[in-house]
């Protein structure tokens, strides 16, 4: 029996003219029936390019610095791994901030904790100048130290030139979510700078391994940030800070499907606190779609929030870049709403990367 090689052989022209696009049509074509799904090589193809003449705009990509620990899936990456796989799908800029495990050093309100912050926002801005274009950065903050956190916002903007803030849903042992009246002075500040706040996912101390054998990234992740936005919500920091762009990781976590739900349950207490409403405050927010660009993941979302407010994101290196971009086209989105969840929406977002 003919290999599917030897029949690409037969297939292929004596001059070497052929595509890259019709090599993988003819190997495709040539496999037995139900090697691979029809066209599925040539739709990966596909799929790698972006729908936006320059390129993706990641805005939610991890780097590893000397600061951070290195475990897991970011026990390799360098900037040049990076990039390579960038390139592989055609991402021009990855926005990039720590990985969870750094969490637990950075938010420990000590002075080693400041320490370890500003280390590492400062790799994180050298990452920025070596590499022009290709990398931005969401600084650190010991956020459970609010003295500290003010102090490192000003080097980050003022002096490394950061292009947001990255944080986490909670404080960790202290069962504290973002929202907390504590933390009034951090977003105070963030909002007079108009700063742009990535919130990451992770799991709260509450909740770690409640079922045994259950990931904790399975659902607790995007649990916590439901938990992260409505803190924000219900404490009125959404309403008092309109001037904070804040970008929510997964398509959202589970807000697109328990808005309604939220909206419902506003305490009689807290209704004074959103004035506009929980709709309002919860669409003006920004979506990237990391890991959630599931064809049902992707409706609830569009069906949510506007357009303009959806970001493209990947969460590389903890997750491959093709598990959201060999998604997108299930959900058949027309080529100018694609544009704008590549790259026109986040140019908006970081006018820097706009050419």
């Amino acid at each position: 029996m003919n290999s599917p090689l030897a029949a690409f052989k037969l297939r292929a022209p004596r001059k070497c003219t052929v595509s890259r696009r019709d090599v993988l049509k003819t190997f495709a074509a040539a496999l037995p029936l139900g090697a691979l799904p029809a066209g599925a090589l040539l739709a990966q193809e596909v799929n790698r390019k972006s729908a936006a003449k320059r390129g993706r705009i990641d805005v939610h990509s991890h780097m590893s610095s000397p600061s951070n620990p290195r475990s897991g899936s970011t026990r390799n990456w360098t900037p040049e791994k990076a990039i390579a796989d960038m390139e592989k799908n055609d991402i021009a800029t990855a926005i990039v901030m720590p990985v969870n495990a750094i969490r637990e050093d950075l938010w420990t309100g000590t002075e080693k904790a400041r320490g370890l912050v500003r280390n590492n926002n400062e790799y994180g801005a050298k990452l920025v100048r070596d590499y022009p274009g290709r990398f931005g950065l969401y600084a650190a903050l010991p956020f459970i130290d609010v003295e500290g956190s003010l102090k490192e916002i000003a080097y980050a903007y003022d002096v490394l030139k950061t292009d947001g803030i990255g944080l986490w849903p909670d404080t960790g042992a202290d069962k504290k979510w973002l929202g907390h009246t504590a933390f009034a002075p951090i977003f105070d500040e963030l909002n007079r700078r108009k700063a742009v706040v990535f919130i990451h996912a992770n799991t709260p101390a509450c909740c770690h391994d409640l079922d045994p054998g259950v990931p904790d990234s399975m659902s607790e992740y995007d649990f916590d940030i439901t938990r992260a936005v409505t803190s924000l919500l219900i404490n009125g920091t959404l309403s008092r800070c309109p001037d904070i762009k804040f970008i929510i990781a997964h398509s959202g976590a589970t807000i697109p499907m328990l808005a309604g739900r939220i909206k419902d349950r506003v305490p009689k207490v807290a209704q004074a606190r959103i004035p506009n409403g929980t709709y309002y405050e919860l669409r003006k927010l920004y979506y990237e779609i990391a890991h959630a660009s599931f064809p049902w993941s992707m409706a609830a979302l569009l069906k949510f929030a506007p357009v303009p407010q959806i970001l493209f994101g990947t969460d590389y290196p903890i997750e491959r870049i093709e598990s959201t971009i060999d998604e997108l086209p299930a959900s058949n989105l027309s080529p100018e709403t694609l544009r704008a969840i590549d790259r026109e929406n986040a140019e908006r977002l970081f006018p820097r990367f706009k050419a």
